[in-house]
């Protein structure tokens, strides 16, 4: 398992060639803390890409205390976020943003590698 880096406040990488880059918002960072709260020890948050959803792909947010070889940990804010090798090359340069809105509280994943989202947001083609 490999431990890498986030973008740094300026937007530049803060450790060098890294196999990718993962971002995470303070508002995600906040509730991830929360949600890692009321669970046990040594249990961490797991970002994801599977296939499927309308848009050909569709981000899964799970909490997981298993670490696969392939795994990336990616620290900001006091949070460790960890994304398998395969997803990271599907979001690397992406950010993780919790959003409290009129249509509910979610996480969001803004992705700059996505050339089409579907309307939940949740799901989305290359």
């Amino acid at each position: 398992m490999s431990k890498q880096n986030i973008f740094n406040e300026g937007g530049e990488s803060s450790q060098q060639q890294p196999k990718g880059v993962f971002g995470l918002s303070k508002a995600a960072a906040r509730r991830i803390t929360e949600l890692l709260d009321s669970e046990p020890s040594g249990s961490f948050f797991r970002v994801a890409v599977l296939g499927g959803g309308c848009s050909g792909f569709h981000y899964d947010f799970s909490i997981d205390k298993n670490r696969q070889d392939d795994d990336l940990v990616f620290d900001a804010h006091d949070v460790e976020v960890v994304v398998d090798e395969m997803s990271l090359e599907l979001i690397n340069r992406a950010e993780l943003d919790y959003v409290q809105d009129l249509m509910g509280s979610y996480f969001a994943v803004i992705n700059p590698n996505a050339t089409a989202s579907c309307g939940c947001g949740t799901s989305f083609s290359i």
